[in-house]
């Protein structure tokens, strides 16, 4: 849905990113140093005039990328970097361009052929049934002819989890947001691939059990074939 022309995600983006630039400011004002504490989120919020959930959503920003830190029960703090350099990233930050969603789903490709490869060698059995939960809920909405876009991307979640590899997990659960944001509106699935990706994440699901990285990765591979026409323009 678009307001005056602007996407909910695009006008998401100019909130957060006006917010960052007011923490630059106020930081820069009061002259704070590292390991200086920030006001509470109650205090900021009501100083910018903005949210208390859309200055969390700065604030966990400025946290990723190591320019802020939280410390449970005391507060947010500057991180150990000085101010020029924290201006410099704040600023690069800002001028970061949204990735777009070719880029996403190539994104999740690469990640999936390795994080599905691992899953098969490394999964437990508590994981694996993990899988076939999430397989049951994709499959119970396919077939009722519901959206089932949520449940197939947590069902890939459950592989990534299953990897035992924590950075690729989160880089799936950074992605999966704006996938399925997107997947509609760019028409990536046909209307048949709903109930076509209940026997392919069977398939996927069973090499994982037997524990078959090779055949785990060429199942994910065919499953893919879409993406990797909308991606590449090729036939698998």
């Amino acid at each position: 849905m678009k307001v005056d022309g602007y996407t909910k995600i695009e006008i998401q983006q100019q909130t957060r990113n006006e917010i960052l630039g007011k923490i630059r400011e106020y930081i820069n004002f009061k002259n704070l140093e590292p390991g200086d504490k920030l006001p509470s989120e109650r205090m900021l919020s009501e100083k910018f005039g903005v949210s208390r959930n859309n200055l969390r959503e700065a604030i966990q920003t400025l946290e990723f990328y190591g320019i802020l830190e939280s410390v449970p029960q005391s507060g947010t703090y500057l991180a150990n970097i000085g101010v020029v350099a924290l201006n410099g990233m704040i600023s690069d930050i800002l001028s970061l361009a949204d990735p777009d969603f070719k880029s996403l789903v190539e994104t999740r490709i690469l990640l999936e052929l390795k994080t599905v490869r691992l899953a098969a060698t490394r999964r437990t059995e508590t994981q694996l049934e993990h899988m076939k939960e999430t397989l049951e809920a994709y499959s119970s909405k396919a077939l009722n002819g519901e959206d089932a876009v949520q449940e197939d991307l947590l069902f890939h979640l459950a592989i990534a989890k299953a990897s035992g590899n924590s950075t690729m997990n989160t880089f799936m659960l950074t992605i999966t947001p704006e996938i399925i944001t997107n997947f509609a509106k760019y028409h990536v699935c046909d209307e048949n691939q709903a109930f076509l990706g209940i026997e392919e994440h069977k398939a996927i699901l069973d090499a994982i059990e037997d524990k078959d990285p090779s055949r785990a990765k060429e199942k994910m591979k065919l499953h893919f074939r879409s993406l990797y026409k909308y991606c590449y323009n090729v036939d698998i």
